[in-house]
């Protein structure tokens, strides 16, 4: 074999061969950094949800606003997810106008989706009425989810979508329902507003998210269909006759915007009371346990302390921790003692709660709240005025129909916690304002003009709804709104006790709320 030259020895040792080598690690960088973007791409990719929405980066909660049939991974939500997708595809283009229903779909507290499904159930129940019973008014209504998420964390990016839709061939002309009185809610009622859009509340209550406290109007274009705490607190007082020798009041501390202005009504129940308020402290996402059921125990045995007249517990805060402190009450040690507990319309949430220990309501323990309705209120309290059992029987027909199609199915339905009732109602305001908003010459009203109906809901123009006759008042609250007070029973669910009213009595039938330098 001839001997290599040293030419080719230095070429090939020196060269080609370092060369080669070089070239196929810059390969190998090469194919490892394109795979490494590849993933990056796929997993950026990944971060859809559907058409609408998305998981942003550090959550795997998918939230925005869904334009197209999606449940947010919810079985409970599907059957009306797929209801309100057959009928916002019935719509011709152009003949619509879009309501965006904003709650927390991905919630992960059973107790809370219940509520949720509930509510979009009667939020559909209103759209099919709309588009299908109402003479051929116009526009008709498409209906839309838009999340937050479960704690209204990312209501910036959905606040983002909703805005953009209202200029474009969405023409978004409200947003319904909101949820909770949190402050993710606040803020993002705030910026919906600021924005010229008009929100209307179905469940929010806080006092310091409505318009008109200290005649200031924060939220301009917001309506309400539930009552402020302090008209709950009112309509409570008027039912239970609180004496403030005869009360103690447990409350959240910090609290929260509902919970703190429902402290704020009581406490001023019972000025005078000679027991000083007992706080307790619950985790900051108060659906979750914490260890506040170690403070009710606590607090029963102060309960127990108290002198015999007093046989009232006023209770300012969230369903989560009412339950631990009903549970906590069930083993107090003075059974003997009789006690109503009083509170807000947070515990409708337990109407179906598991985890409630029913067994504390067979021990001199009654436990009544202020609802936001009852499908009891209007046939067996009939009134002349604040409401009907016909305008709730349009209710009940269509819930009937919605066991098949063309209306359902819609899923598993109920009626006791009030939920389906006043999403049902929010959307019928909503479509009352955007109806009565369209110029003679127009069929798609413009979007400001929406919010400026709010203050005209009243008299002739009132809304018939389920849960008792909607009047506002010019800063966009219902005027002497029905108030069921319900009472959780121990077989379970709910039993309706009576209506109460913010002004002690049913408005008068041409329901015009007085001025505000003439109201109590």
């Amino acid at each position: 074999m001839a001997r290599r030259g040293v030419g080719t020895w230095i070429r090939e040792g020196v060269w080609e061969i370092p060369l080669r080598r070089y070239t196929a690690l810059l390969v190998a960088a090469a194919l490892v950094a394109g795979l490494v973007l590849g993933v990056r791409v796929l997993l950026h990719e990944d971060r859809s949800c559907g058409p609408g929405v998305a998981r942003p980066e550090g959550s795997d909660e998918c939230v925005g606003v869904a334009t197209g049939p999606y449940d947010f991974g919810q079985p409970q939500l599907r059957d009306v997810v797929r209801a309100i997708d057959r009928e916002n595809g019935r719509l011709a283009p152009g003949s619509h106008v879009t309501v965006a229903v904003m709650l927390p779909y991905t919630s992960t507290s059973p107790t809370s989706l219940n509520d949720i499904r509930h509510q979009l159930q009667g939020a559909y129940l209103a759209q099919y009425r709309a588009n299908h019973d109402s003479n051929g008014e116009r526009p008709q209504i498409r209906l839309l989810l838009a999340n937050p998420g479960a704690t209204g964390a990312h209501w910036r990016r959905t606040v983002g979508q909703l805005a953009a839709m209202t200029a474009s061939t969405d023409r978004l002309r409200a947003v319904a329902g909101i949820g909770q009185s949190t402050y993710a809610n606040k803020q993002a009622v705030r910026e919906l507003t600021r924005q010229g859009i008009p929100v209307i509340g179905s469940s929010i209550t806080a006092d310091d998210l409505a318009n008109g406290q200290q005649g200031k109007d924060p939220f301009p274009g917001l309506a309400r269909v539930a009552p402020t705490n302090t008209d709950e607190a009112r309509a409570l007082a008027s039912f239970a006759k609180v004496g403030a020798g005869k009360a103690l009041l447990v409350y959240d501390k910090p609290g929260d915007p509902y919970t703190r202005t429902l402290q704020q009504s009581f406490a001023a129940l019972i000025k005078g009371s000679p027991y000083e308020p007992q706080p307790f402290t619950p985790p900051d996402d108060r659906s979750e346990e914490g260890t506040t059921a170690n403070t009710f125990r606590q607090i029963t045995h102060l309960v127990c302390d108290t002198s015999k007249e007093t046989d009232t517990i006023l209770f300012a805060g969230r369903h989560t921790q009412l339950r631990q402190f009903i549970n906590a009450l069930g083993g107090r040690g003075c059974q003997d003692r009789k006690f109503t507990l009083l509170t807000g319309d947070e515990a409708s949430y337990l109407t179906h709660e598991k985890d409630l220990d029913r067994s504390a309501l067979r021990h001199n323990l009654s436990v009544r709240y202020t609802s936001l309705a009852h499908p009891d209120a209007w046939t067996k309290d009939p009134r002349p005025t604040g409401g009907s059992a016909a305008d709730f029987a349009t209710l009940r027909q269509l819930l009937t129909d919605a066991a098949r199609e063309p209306v359902g199915p819609i899923g598993s339905t109920a009626l006791d916690d009030g939920q389906l009732i006043i999403g049902y109602d929010t959307v019928q305001l909503a479509v009352h304002g955007i109806r009565e908003a369209v110029p003679a010459d127009r069929t798609v009203p413009a979007l400001t003009d929406v919010g400026l109906q709010w203050p005209q809901v009243k008299g002739s123009l009132r809304v018939n709804g389920a849960s008792g006759w909607i009047c506002l008042d010019v800063h966009g609250n219902p005027y002497d709104k029905a108030v069921p007070i319900v009472e959780l029973t121990p077989e379970g669910g709910s039993r309706f006790v009576r209506i109460a009213w913010p002004e002690g009595k049913p408005p008068g039938k041409e329901c015009l709320p007085p001025s505000q330098a003439n109201r109590p």
